[in-house]
């Protein structure tokens, strides 16, 4: 498992410990689901932006073929 580090100002950090307490959890746990979440989130918007595509240039695609 790898791990990073990043710098937060003060009002950041005591934001996210402010949301963690809020949800009941520590704050490396809400960082690591508020990350999955964003990372597969990312994953799906570019599979629609993909699917859109495909099937916008469908036609054009037949021809080429």
């Amino acid at each position: 498992m790898a791990s990073i580090m990043i710098d937060l100002s003060d009002s950041q950090f005591q934001k996210l410990q402010d949301l963690a307490r809020v949800h009941g959890i520590v704050l490396e746990v809400l960082l690591k689901a508020s990350l999955e979440d964003w990372l597969n989130s990312q994953k799906s918007e570019f599979v629609d932006a993909a699917n859109q595509v495909l099937t916008k240039n469908t036609e054009l695609y037949r021809r080429l073929a």
